[in-house]
C-alpha cells in the first residue's frame, strides 16, 4: 500500500476546513484510507540521516504520512486527496472532465517510427495550457510522476512519463529508437552535452538514476523523443532534457508517457491530467494530441470518456448485507465520485447505470461499485452475521473426492511450492531446457524462478529431504500447475493435477498402475482395449523423466491425460535418492 505525504496546513486549506488529528484520523478510516503517521519534515530529514532528536519545539512544517489503496492512482498527490475527501464531504460536485474540442489539423502530433517497436512501442500525450504553479504545486506534481513510477509504472519499465514546458519546444514530435552513439544532448540537471551511450556510464553512480539502466542499456538502440528542431526533450525512462525542463513560470505543459503497455500508459496520462487540470486556465480541460505509427493509423489521446455499468441494486445490496433505498444508494456512490442513473430492466428488476470517470481506473466490475457503496455506508455500520455456507466449485469438490480415494489407499497428502528453478523442470528430469515454462519477471531467487509445470518436482524434492524416513514412502499430491496459453488473455492458464509418488526397496511400477486403475473406477471411467474411446487404456511412452520400457501413457477420448513409471537413473543422481515413482 503506498504511503501519500502532504503538508497538514496545505491540505487543511485545501478541503477548506481544519481538523484535530483524531477528526482527520477518523475522517480517513471514513473514507477507506488510513492516517499511517503524524511527523514533521525535519523529523523525515533526521530519520534519513539517521541522527538523534535534536529536542527543537519548532520543527516546520506537520505532515501527515496517509496510506492509501494500491490501486487508487488519483489519491496519490494532495490534489486528488483533496477533492476525493471534499466530495465525499458533500463540499464539491463531481468534476467533468473534458478534452478540449479542436480538430486534428490544429492539434500537436506525435510521430512515431518504426525502430520503437524494438525496445519500447507506444506512446500517448496530452497538454495542459494555461497552467498556474507555484513551489507547492510544482513539486506536488513531480512527487505525482514519482508515486506512478514507482506504483504502477513499475520503476519505469512498463509506463515513464516526461513533462515539458512547450513554450520552448515545437511540434511536430517524433518518437524514435536509434543507436545510442547518435543520440546527443543536455541532460536534466546538467550543463554539457553527453551522448547516449556516455549518459549511461555518468549516471551508473547515481543513486536515483542507476536503478532504471538496466531497462535500456543492453539494446542495440534507445526510444527518444525530439521535437521539430531535433531538440531531445527526453530519453525514456531515464531522463529528460534541460531544454524543456519545466518550472515555476511554465504555463503550458506537455506530457508524454512511453511505454510497453498501453493500457497503463492510458490510465498513467488520464491521472496525470485530470490531477492537474484544475490549475488550467479552463478547469478540467486537456487539449488533446494526435499520435501517427508508422501503419499510418493515427490515435488521439487522453482518452477522458466515462465509463457506464449496469450494476443490479440486489447485487450492491446482496453483497454488502444490507437492504438500502434506491436513493440512498444512488447518495452514497456519489460521495465516492461514481454518478448513478436509476434504470428499470424488462424484468423490473432495479438497475444502476453507474458512470465511472477517468479518475477511478480502479472500478473494473460491479463488485468495485459494491464496495464503494459500503466504504461510503460505513464499515462499521454493517451488521455482523455468519455467512451462507457455500457449496464448493465442482472442481474443488472432485478434487476432495481424489483427495479421500488416493488417502484410503495410504498415501500421505503433501504441499509443495508452487514456483521452483528451471533447472528442477529441466536438467533435473532429464528434459531440455526450452522456453515452455512461465518464468517470474525480476526473480529474487533462482529457486523461485518459474512457476511449476508439473507436480514432480515437488514429491521428489520432498523425498530428497526425508530419504532417513522408513520406507515405503507414499505421498501424492493434488494442486494447480501452470502453463503457456496464447488464447488465454493473460498468457497462461492453472490447470489441477494429481501426482503420486512410491519410494521403496522394491518396484513400486504396478503399485502406481494399480492406484491408476483405483482412480479411474472411481471416477466411473473403465479400462478400454486400445483406440476405444469409451474408457482409458494405456500404451508405451517417451517421457525422458522416466526409465525407458518401464513407463507407460493413460490414454481417454483420444488424449494422453497422465504418465506413469520408474525414475530415470539420471534423475535418481540429481535428487541424491534411489526411488520409484
Amino acid at each position: 500500500m503506498p504511503t501519500v505525504s502532504v503538508g497538514r496546513d496545505c491540505l487543511f486549506e485545501a478541503l477548506g476546513c481544519t481538523y484535530t488529528d483524531e477528526e482527520f484520523d477518523e475522517l480517513c478510516f471514513q473514507f477507506g484510507i488510513e492516517l499511517d503517521d503524524i511527523t514533521t519534515e525535519k523529523a523525515i530529514q533526521r530519520k534519513e540521516k539517521h541522527l538523534e532528536e535534536e529536542g527543537v519545539e519548532d520543527d516546520g512544517e506537520t505532515i501527515y504520512k496517509i496510506e492509501v489503496p494500491a490501486n487508487r492512482y488519483d489519491l496519490l498527490c494532495l490534489e486528488g486527496l483533496a477533492q476525493a475527501l471534499r466530495i465525499f464531504n458533500g463540499l464539491d460536485p463531481i468534476p467533468t472532465y473534458k478534452v478540449a474540442n479542436i480538430g486534428k489539423e490544429s492539434m500537436l502530433e506525435m510521430r512515431v517510427k518504426t525502430e520503437t517497436s524494438k525496445i519500447r512501442p507506444y506512446v500517448v500525450c496530452a497538454v495542459l495550457r494555461g497552467v498556474t504553479l507555484d513551489e507547492a504545486k510544482y513539486n506536488s506534481f513531480i512527487e505525482l510522476q514519482d508515486r506512478l513510477h514507482q506504483n504502477i509504472c513499475r520503476r519505469r519499465t512498463l509506463v515513464a512519463i516526461g513533462t515539458h514546458d512547450l513554450d520552448t519546444i515545437e511540434g511536430p514530435f517524433t518518437y524514435e529508437a536509434l543507436p545510442p552513439a547518435e543520440i546527443n544532448f543536455v541532460p536534466l540537471k546538467q550543463t554539457r552535452n553527453f551522448r547516449a551511450d556516455e549518459l549511461m556510464e555518468f549516471y551508473k553512480s547515481d543513486l536515483k538514476l542507476k536503478k532504471f539502466l538496466h531497462i535500456i542499456e543492453n539494446s542495440p538502440v534507445y526510444p527518444v523523443i525530439y521535437d521539430c528542431k531535433r531538440t531531445v526533450l527526453s530519453l525514456p525512462p531515464i531522463i529528460n532534457g534541460a531544454h524543456s525542463a519545466i518550472s515555476l513560470k511554465t504555463k503550458n505543459v506537455f506530457i508524454e508517457c512511453t511505454a510497453t503497455d498501453l493500457t497503463k500508459a492510458n490510465i498513467v496520462l488520464n491521472t496525470m491530467v485530470t490531477m492537474f487540470s484544475v490549475y488550467c486556465e479552463r478547469k478540467f480541460e486537456v487539449e488533446p494530441v494526435k499520435v501517427t505509427y508508422p501503419d499510418g493509423k493515427s490515435y488521439v489521446c487522453p482518452d477522458l470518456s466515462i465509463y457506464n455499468m449496469n450494476v443490479p441494486l440486489s447485487y450492491i445490496t446482496g453483497i454488502i448485507g444490507v437492504q438500502l433505498p434506491e436513493d440512498k444508494v444512488a447518495s452514497l456512490l456519489h460521495k465516492m465520485q461514481l454518478r448513478a442513473e436509476k434504470s428499470v430492466s424488462e424484468d423490473k428488476e432495479v438497475k444502476f447505470v453507474v458512470s465511472v470517470p477517468p479518475t477511478r481506473s480502479d472500478v473494473l466490475h460491479p463488485c468495485d461499485v459494491a464496495e464503494d457503496v459500503a466504504i461510503a455506508y460505513g464499515y462499521n455500520e454493517i451488521p455482523k452475521r455468519k455467512p451462507a455456507s457455500l457449496n464448493p466449485l465442482p472442481l474443488s469438490q472432485f478434487s476432495d473426492l481424489i483427495r479421500t480415494e488416493i488417502a484410503m489407499t495410504g498415501y500421505t497428502e503433501v504441499l509443495t511450492w508452487i514456483l521452483c528453478s528451471k533447472k528442477e523442470i529441466f536438467s533435473m528430469l532429464n528434459r531440455e531446457e526450452d522456453n515452455s515454462a512461465v518464468t517470474i519477471a525480476d526473480s529474487r531467487t533462482s529457486e523461485f524462478e518459474v512457476v511449476r509445470p508439473s507436480l514432480m518436482p515437488g514429491l521428489l524434492r520432498t523425498v530428497g529431504h526425508n530419504k532417513d524416513h522408513p520406507k515405503p514412502i507414499k505421498i501424492f499430491e493434488v494442486g494447480d500447475i501452470v502453463l503457456l496459453d496464447d488464447t488465454n488473455d493473460v498468457g497462461a492458464v492453472n490447470r489441477r493435477h494429481l501426482a503420486a509418488l512410491y519410494c521403496g526397496a522394491n518396484s513400486g511400477f504396478e503399485l502406481i498402475h494399480g492406484l491408476v486403475d483405483k482412480i479411474m473406477e472411481a471416477t466411473g471411467t473403465n479400462f478400454v482395449s486400445p483406440g476405444n474411446s469409451t474408457g482409458y487404456y494405456i500404451e508405451k511412452s517417451e517421457e525422458p523423466a522416466f526409465l525407458q520400457g518401464r513407463q507407460a501413457s493413460v490414454i481417454y477420448g483420444g488424449k494422453r491425460i497422465g504418465t506413469f513409471g520408474i525414475v530415470h537413473p539420471k534423475v535418481f543422481t540429481y535428487y541424491a535418492l534411489i526411488l520409484y515413482t
